[in-house]
């Protein structure tokens, strides 16, 4: 019988370009290239390296023979950690160029296999929005990737508005992910910066976007939440109550928190099936797409594995998570 096609969201890519860009205009703004390390390259940034990254990072190839070894259709090809925010002015606008014209391409080569997820410079969002009126024309690009904050500037700042209204009428989802986790000082200690930090940076972002009134005032904006949506599906009635009692938070959304539950969509990377099945009991299978974190340690190695065969799923909710959401969502062929 042949197997249910798997359209992985959360996949990253750093492609060549990208890298030696930095190695070319990085200096000033305390980013590197270190390339001692025989598994592959690190992007060093403010003197902290981040983790090697291998060929099937950007070696379109070799990604292609891991994903079949892996039992995935499509990669959502997006780039993380540092993301472009790490510059500034036509450097940060060339970065956020050579990382969507390389999706673009893999696309190309792969058409069938690859969509892209534009990366923006949304630390200057007058430079954002020209990138983003660029890549909406350009093929393979399928949604936009944005960091859960940017330098620190929460995603309800109204001068990110604009970006959202026109993803919006460009009918791009917004997928995030976590960046400069808050509390990261505390979090040092036993990777928590990412165990626990990711998630919750997830649920602040969360948020935002709703007690700013960002997902009232763009109600057709599909906004996609990492690590099965972080803090945010387990926290909702906390932030519901905070609604009703704490004037903070009172009529700063028009509806009470768990109506926009089904507003996000989320993807799998919980790393357990019992959470993954109170996910789709609270927000709908038809909301949750599979994801990897592709390829790194804290992601899946096998990403269907938890689908098909620990969270006791319906045949039917198997096949909308493992592709039949992110092919509607992503319009993926």
């Amino acid at each position: 019988m042949t197997r249910a096609p798997a359209v992985d969201i959360h996949a990253h890519f750093f492609p060549e370009s990208f890298l030696r860009l930095i190695e070319e205009h990085g200096a000033p703004f305390g980013v590197r290239i270190d390339r001692v390390n025989a598994r592959g390259p690190a992007i060093v940034v403010g003197g902290v390296a981040g983790p090697p990254l291998e060929a099937t990072y950007w070696d379109l190839d070799r990604r292609v023979r891991a994903m079949d070894r892996a039992g995935v259709t499509v990669h959502a090809l997006s780039l993380t950690m540092p993301m472009t925010h790490w510059a500034s002015g036509p450097v940060a606008r060339l970065a956020a160029e050579a990382v969507n014209d390389a999706m673009a391409e893999a696309h190309a080569a792969y058409p069938h296999r690859f969509v892209g997820c534009a990366t923006l410079p949304m630390q200057d969002p007058s430079f954002a929005a020209k990138e983003l009126e660029r890549v909406a024309k350009l093929r393979g690009i399928r949604a936009v990737y944005l960091g859960t904050n940017v330098n620190g500037r929460e995603l309800s700042d109204p001068g990110f508005a604009p970006i959202f209204t026109r993803c919006e009428a460009l009918r791009l989802p917004v997928l995030l992910h976590p960046l400069s986790v808050v509390g990261a000082q505390r979090l040092q200690p036993f990777y928590l910066h990412n165990l626990l930090g990711n998630p919750f940076d997830t649920a602040i972002a969360a948020a935002h976007l709703i007690f700013g009134g960002v997902l009232d005032r763009c109600p057709k904006l599909q906004v996609c939440l990492p690590h099965a949506g972080g803090a945010f599906p387990y926290l909702f009635g906390r932030l519901q109550r905070g609604q009703r009692v704490r004037p903070e938070a009172r009529d700063r959304a028009r509806r009470p928190v768990a109506a926009y539950l089904r507003r996000f969509t989320y993807d799998t990377i919980s790393h357990s099936a019992e959470a993954l099945r109170y996910l789709g009991a609270t927000v709908g299978a038809d909301r949750v797409m599979l994801g990897s974190d592709f390829c790194f340690d804290m992601g899946y190695e096998r990403p269907r594995d938890i689908i098909t065969k620990q969270a006791r799923l319906r045949p039917a909710d198997q096949a909308r998570i493992l592709g039949g959401n992110a092919v509607r969502l992503l319009r993926v062929a």
